[in-house]
């Protein structure tokens, strides 16, 4: 893991994003208006570059466009002119004509990092962007795309590994050297083949709870909220949290994050929430970026949140503040 040496500057707070299903592209959403928030703040602050770790889960040997990798180490988003791939239950016409801006210039910078923790990386030219990264980018920054960097997962799915990940990009958060925003976009509660579908199918309505979300995924999402936002009980009891903007009270970062994102993929209630891994590799991603010794006591807050399929949980947090930058 990245060594940290020297003085470093104010660092840029950094997002995890739940993404949702595709119809949160075209569905207006407390987490839609709390997206757009996020990225008016970053370009007030002068972000220049934004590194986004995708979570599909599609293989890649870098040939096709496909996303994990088996190779060693990660893949790098190098596609000069990439398309989007289409998504379901949204009309072309909410996407289809915003233009991607891939950082092409950034990827030896990014590279030079993960080379010094010895992660290994390719650059893969044929990666067309999915709608896990454009639905996040056109909400965030609805009059244009910044120049975007994203990263692959490894098919492994080693949570240690994709935190060594964030680790070693964290020095590229000091906001005057190198003006960069992180967002980890993956899930708090993403498991498809538990979702109530009905409602979407039948009627496109994916915010549509004919029940209330199951107690495992209650469960497992009141996990992630006190990873994130510790202490936060003290100002919003859990059962008062649906709906609500909500701190954390006690500062995380450093080891203390590192252990308790790590460990959630141990908790009981993991694979009832997570079928597959891949949508909670961000959270590893992001736990590195602010896993730092220097980074302990920041803070922390869960900005906005919505349900979707009864049992789909799309949590929105960000680490850090512009105040603190």
């Amino acid at each position: 893991m990245a060594i940290e040496k020297g003085e470093e500057g104010t660092m840029a707070p950094v997002h995890l994003f739940s993404h949702g299903t595709t119809m949160m592209l075209g569905e207006e959403s407390a987490s839609a208006k709390y997206w757009e928030k996020c990225g008016d703040e970053a370009l007030a602050n002068g972000i220049e570059h934004v590194v986004m770790m995708v979570c599909i889960a599609f293989f890649s040997f870098l040939q096709g466009a496909h996303w994990a990798t088996s190779l060693p180490g990660i893949l790098i988003s190098a596609n000069p002119h990439p398309s989007k791939s289409p998504v379901a239950f949204v009309h072309p016409s909410k996407y289809a004509s915003y233009p991607l801006i891939p950082d092409l210039s950034f990827i030896p910078t990014i590279q030079s990092f993960l080379s010094a923790s010895d992660i290994p990386s390719h650059p893969d030219p044929t990666f067309d962007w999915i709608h896990d990264t454009y639905l996040i980018l056109l909400r965030m920054f609805p009059r244009g795309c910044p120049p975007t960097t994203l990263l692959s997962m490894n098919h492994s799915y080693d949570p240690h590994f994709h935190l060594s990940i964030g680790l070693a990009l964290r020095p590229l958060r000091e906001v005057k050297k190198y003006k960069t925003l992180f967002i980890g976009s993956g899930g708090s509660v993403h498991n498809l083949y538990r979702n109530i579908w009905g409602p979407m199918l039948l009627h496109r309505d994916n915010f549509a709870q004919p029940t209330p979300p199951e107690v495992w995924a209650l469960d497992f999402r009141h996990e992630v909220i006190s990873a994130f936002c510790p202490g936060h009980e003290e100002v919003v009891p859990m059962q008062e949290v649906g709906g609500k903007r909500i701190k954390g009270t006690r500062g995380l970062g450093g080891a203390v994050l590192r252990r308790k994102v790590t460990s959630l993929m141990k908790h009981p209630r993991y694979r009832d929430a997570h079928g597959t891994d891949d949508h909670f590799m961000a959270p590893m991603f992001v736990a590195g970026l602010c896993g730092g010794k220097k980074d302990e006591g920041m803070v922390s807050e869960m900005g906005a949140e919505d349900w979707e399929l009864t049992n789909m949980c799309n949590s929105q947090f960000t680490l850090g503040s512009w105040g603190e930058a």
